[in-house]
């Protein structure tokens, strides 16, 4: 049966049904060897010289990404940043590029410090204002724009289809850093993004026990090409252990994210207007600057990330993330434990997090003890 006849869940949920053909095991083998034999003329008819770039153990992840998020190619990577950070590697010293203001904060960082010191021209813009994203761009100079939606911490919308004809206009790249709303949700590239990235440390994985990224291209080129000699050359690759526990965790993405995402809406809605809170962020709700185009881009819910501003201010924020029982105070996101925390204490001097949002990552755990135990604590 080809794979165009069977539910990505089906997919996902047996790992695109591969089967190891030597033992015809379900589970896949972990491979640790990090080299490969020679033929006797000196050559490699396996295709495999060094486990670097060249490790057996990418091969079913990286295929299972692949047929999600209706791409070409996956390349993983050791982490999030990793992924990230190769992206822009492959550009040359003096190229322009442009990211959103509101974003994952390493990477903004990155961005700021390493990139602009190695070469980089690189311009931070309101990336939910087609019309700002028009007016940065610059022909010829331009080769990459970078949007994350729904975007870390606030979950600002960028329309992923209209950015993407601004940019090719000129030649430019257009990448999506689509962590927070997963290929159960989205699909950049079918939108016109030309690269798609997941730090899969989150809802790849799922279970909080591993680093790792992803970039998905949808189509060989050039900086596709230059990407892969990054990953090679850099070394920023996962490992096997890693690699076999990423593919666990994916085949049971689709419940965990869309039991996630009902749950985030259902705790959006029972605390918008509720006088304790400031305002939810959050593009499930009707009232959400971006809504429409979540709806437009987004199939089968907004995502397990919310945020909440505390009326009480930063103080009364802190307080309420100290005082929770089954959210758990800690950074990241994805897993099956629903977490909170203070960003702008973490993020520091410079971040847009506003003083008195909390963010929140939606967990697995049955909806009504999460929102009972927030109410507890914002009581």
């Amino acid at each position: 049966m080809a794979t165009d006849d069977i539910h990505p869940e089906s997919l996902t949920a047996q790992g695109l049904g591969w089967v190891d053909e030597a033992t015809r095991a379900i589970s896949p083998p972990i491979h640790f060897s990090s080299t490969y034999l020679r033929d006797a003329d000196n050559g490699y008819s396996s295709g495999r010289v060094y486990m670097r770039d060249q490790n057996p153990a990418f091969d079913q992840a990286e295929a299972l990404i692949t047929e999600l998020e209706h791409g070409h190619q996956t390349m993983l990577f050791a982490t999030g940043m990793a992924a990230a950070t190769a992206v822009f590697q492959a550009l040359h010293p003096g190229d322009h590029v442009l990211a959103p203001r509101v974003m994952y904060w390493s990477l903004r960082n990155w961005l700021l410090g390493f990139a602009t010191s190695w070469g980089l021209d690189v311009e931070l813009i309101d990336m939910t204002d087609p019309a700002a994203v028009q007016a940065a761009m610059r022909p010829g100079s331009t080769k990459l724009v970078w949007v994350e939606s729904p975007a870390n911490p606030l979950w600002t919308v960028t329309d992923i289809a209209a950015t993407a004809e601004i940019v090719h206009r000129t030649g430019a790249l257009l990448a999506v850093d689509s962590t927070s709303a997963t290929p159960v949700l989205s699909q950049p590239l079918d939108l016109g993004a030309d690269l798609v990235m997941h730090s899969a440390t989150k809802y790849l994985n799922g279970h909080t026990d591993l680093t790792a990224g992803s970039v998905t291209t949808r189509g060989d080129n050039e900086h596709w090409q230059r990407l892969r000699s990054v990953r090679a050359q850099i070394g920023g690759t996962l490992g096997s252990m890693e690699s076999w526990l990423l593919l666990r965790g994916m085949r049971t993405l689709f419940l965990r994210v869309r039991t996630a995402s009902a749950s985030a809406l259902q705790i959006a809605e029972h605390f918008d207007g509720d006088d304790r809170v400031a305002e939810v962020l959050y593009p499930g709700l009707s009232s959400s600057q971006g809504h429409e185009i979540a709806k437009r881009q987004m199939t089968g819910g907004f995502g397990g990330m919310l945020s909440i501003r505390v009326a009480g201010g930063e103080e009364a924020a802190i307080a309420v993330a100290a005082t929770t029982r089954l959210w758990k105070r800690a950074t990241s996101l994805g897993g099956v434990e629903s977490l909170i925390e203070h960003r702008a204490s973490v993020e520091g001097a410079g971040t847009p997090a506003p003083p008195d949002l909390l963010r929140l990552s939606v967990g697995i755990e049955h909806v009504d003890d999460l929102i009972a135990d927030l109410d507890h604590a914002l009581g």
